[in-house]
């Protein structure tokens, strides 16, 4: 067998959010380091560097050195096209739950295509909160024993590089065909999105229902869908007409018409 394309792996980012202990930045860093990975990010750690970080990465420390610090989640992912969640608890809106070993074959599926995965872990005590789970396509649930599921941050970070590094060397990396335009990034989604939120303030879509629900659930249908550039280009010109089209039909002595909106807000009160 030929050596896998470790190119692939490049594209892939372990994505730390809130840590409290620094000691477990560096138990990742040596956990994925050991799997031939090496893109760790660090969102608004509380405290990196520090010197338990440096101890415990045990030879790693060129991963910490490399390592990237943001603010926001947001930034640590704006350039990726797949974003998965790792979090032991379902959520108020339901995100496709995939265990590591599917996990690590979409993610190597992405990477192979040439767009960029980002791997989000939360904080040790409370984990992902909804604020950040919003912003991922897929939630990697480890399977663990009911009774007792609580894993260290480290551990879960390592059984997740583990299984991406069994599916590389099974060679399923370089399956999947590039397509022909690559699929939106985060920071485009979130264009569209903010565009979208915009729009349907703009013709009164919510009629008092809450925007918030609303938008949870079409942050989900488009995630899942995972447009590429050109349709999301599309889509941003259907928005842009609707507002002008809006803007005439609101004039004064101008009709408004329900049809499919109406229809729409009876489904959800069904």
């Amino acid at each position: 067998m030929t050596d896998p394309d470790a190119s692939v792996l490049a594209r892939i980012r372990f994505v730390l959010v809130r840590t409290s202990h620094p000691g477990n930045i560096g138990s990742a860093a040596r956990a994925i380091r050991t799997m031939g990975l090496h893109r760790l990010h660090l969102v608004a750690p509380e405290a990196f560097p520090h010197a338990e970080a440096s101890a415990l990465a045990a030879g790693a420390g060129e991963v910490l050195d490399a390592a990237r610090v943001a603010e926001i989640l947001p930034d640590a992912i704006d350039d990726c096209a797949l974003v998965l969640g790792a979090t032991a608890r379902r959520r108020g809106i339901a995100l496709e739950e995939l265990d590591p070993r599917r996990a690590a074959l979409r993610v190597l599926d992405a990477a192979s295509a040439g767009r960029e995965v980002a791997l989000v872990f939360g904080n040790e005590r409370s984990g992902l909160e909804n604020e950040e789970v919003k912003y991922c396509h897929g939630a990697i649930t480890i399977p663990a024993d009911p009774g007792y599921s609580s894993l260290n941050l480290a551990q879960a970070v390592q059984v997740v590089a583990w299984e991406l590094r069994m599916a590389w060397l099974g060679g399923h990396a370089g399956r999947a065909a590039t397509p022909a335009e690559q699929p939106a990034d985060a920071a485009e989604m979130e264009q569209y999105f903010a565009h979208l939120a915009r729009t349907l303030d703009a013709i009164d879509f919510h009629k008092g229902r809450s925007p918030e629900r609303i938008m949870q659930r079409l942050r989900r249908l488009y995630l899942r869908a995972a447009p590429d550039r050109r349709e999301l280009r599309a889509l941003h010109g259907i928005l842009a007409d609707t507002r002008r089209m809006a803007a005439l039909a609101w004039r004064p002595g101008a009709a408004h018409a329900d049809g499919p909106v109406a229809e729409w807000h009876a489904a959800e009160d069904d």
